[in-house]
């Protein structure tokens, strides 16, 4: 390295350190400036509703005797204030920070609810990651219902990825009115806006694969069997579809199939469902022939 250039780092290191040095000198002198009073933003998306308000929080601050400004800023504990506010319920994520003209910045980010539950007699709001919101009358959210019997082994958290699944795709957020789970044997139900029919989901597994044979259902069978010739379409095993009629004799179809037509352009229905005694429909996709493949029964 030349002369120039060992000159040259060391005027590097000087600078550094004086900067550093000014910095605490001047964080120093700040903290020990009195304190000019405490701002609260609320960290949320233009339009939403908040569990929580900056008046509310400010109340906090004065119950635990945390807002008054008539001090140092260094005598100001903020890590008490952020320790105190992440432990609400309502609240997601709180910040508190000294800024530069001798004020406290309180940054608190409200929890978004992604569904409410139901449980027994009580009722609660969920985020997405599981943590409650105890519901209050003053919000009614546009959210996801769930209701079941739940406890410290069977979460609501369980449903998050199935909950976060239908949120996200406009059409089955429309679809599905309600997330119910049977107390015995824990299969999960959907509850269509549709009236007449339930959809019997089982578990989380394979989200993406029973849905598709649901909606695969919707726009090939259920036009033409009817809405409500049904009362539950499971899709608890592997590649099909168990449909069961709500009544033994069978209903004049809403519509006919067009025996001249393009057989191409439309499946027939009829070959699509096989009825059984037991008052069933069990609806199989067709698969290539493999190994211990499409044999057509429940797993």
């Amino acid at each position: 390295m030349t002369k120039r250039g060992v000159i040259r780092c060391l005027l590097s290191v000087v600078l550094m350190c004086y900067l550093a040095f000014a910095l605490l000198v001047s964080n120093d002198m700040a903290a020990r400036e009195m304190c000019a009073g405490i701002e609260i933003k609320l960290l949320q998306e233009e339009g939403t509703g908040s569990f929580v308000t900056a008046g509310e929080v400010r109340r906090l601050l004065d119950e635990w005797g945390m807002a008054e400004t008539d001090r140092c800023v260094s005598q100001i504990d903020l890590q008490d204030i952020e320790d105190r506010l992440n432990g609400i319920d309502n609240i997601e994520h709180a910040m508190a920070e000294r800024l530069g003209n001798r004020k406290v910045r309180i940054s608190v980010t409200p929890m978004k609810p992604v569904a409410r539950v139901f449980d027994g007699n009580r009722s609660y709001y969920i985020n997405s990651a599981g943590k409650r919101l105890t519901a209050n009358h003053r919000f009614r959210l546009d959210v996801p219902v769930v209701t079941g019997r739940f406890d410290s082994v069977h979460t609501p958290a369980a449903l998050l990825p199935l909950i976060n699944r239908i949120s996200t795709d406009s059409e089955w957020n429309a679809l599905v009115a309600q997330i119910s789970v049977e107390p015995r044997s824990r299969d999960i139900i959907l509850v269509p806006m549709i009236r007449g029919h339930v959809i019997n989901l089982g578990d989380t597994a394979d989200i993406e694969g029973k849905l598709a044979r649901v909606m695969l259902m919707y726009r090939k069978v259920l036009p033409l069997k009817g809405w409500n010739y049904y009362d539950t379409l499971s899709v608890k095993w592997g590649g099909q579809v168990v449909a069961t009629r709500r009544q033994k004799s069978i209903p004049e179809p809403l519509i006919r199939f067009d025996q001249e037509g393009d057989a191409s352009d439309d499946e027939d229905v009829n070959s699509m469902l096989v009825a059984t005694e037991s008052d069933t429909a069990s609806v199989g996709w067709k698969k290539k022939p493999g190994p211990n493949k499409g044999n057509g029964k429940p797993g």
